[in-house]
């Protein structure tokens, strides 16, 4: 049986392009499942709900890697899963099918690639990061000035400016101006 997944980041994104895409590839609607939730979380609930439904010698459909999984980490892990399950794997735009061999080989190429690069991008930000201390620099994000937070409490005082306003004109984040505040309370 053909199952198909969809996923777009916002409320406001649109599924249809996707939804037609798995038509055109054989799955009824009833075999649609669709998140509009970010692919970074891990609980995504139409993916769960699909994933519970999959039997051997089912197919997942999809339009693109990146609408089923966010990292090459998650991708593998549902990839070892329907291999585990028997359950093969379909990407439309990559057009990688993991029920051939080809398929399967290219899959695991494309993959392997990926994590490659994921690595050495790792491996050069970390190497970046310790020149960078090694040079003396200060790393991470400037402390707050006294200054700044003195003047973000007297606006508050003031009660003239919402919050938002406050962070924009002393040039601090909510977070700093409300902890100033508080301080402020407890002196």
């Amino acid at each position: 049986m053909k199952f198909g997944y969809a996923r777009v980041s916002t409320i406001e994104q649109n599924l249809d392009r996707q939804i037609e895409a798995l038509h055109k590839a054989g799955v009824e609607d009833k075999n649609i499942f669709c998140d509009k939730i970010s692919g970074a979380k891990a609980e995504r609930p139409a993916l769960d709900d699909m994933l519970s439904r999959l039997r051997k010698d089912d197919t997942v459909v999809i339009l693109s890697f990146d609408r089923l999984a966010r990292s090459t980490k998650q991708l593998l892990d549902l990839s070892n899963r329907f291999e585990a399950e028997g359950v093969n794997l379909y990407s439309i735009k990559e057009q990688i099918d993991t029920s051939t061999p080809q398929g399967r080989f290219f899959f695991t190429v494309s993959a392997a690639v990926a994590q490659f690069q994921r690595e050495i991008i790792r491996e050069t930000q970390r190497e970046g990061y310790e020149a960078a201390k090694a040079a003396g620099k200060k790393m991470g994000r400037p402390k707050a000035s006294n200054a700044a937070k003195e003047r973000a409490v007297e606006l508050y005082r003031k009660g003239e400016m919402s919050i938002a306003e406050i962070c924009a004109a002393v040039g601090l984040s909510r977070a700093t101006v409300y902890r100033a505040i508080e301080a402020s309370r407890e002196n």
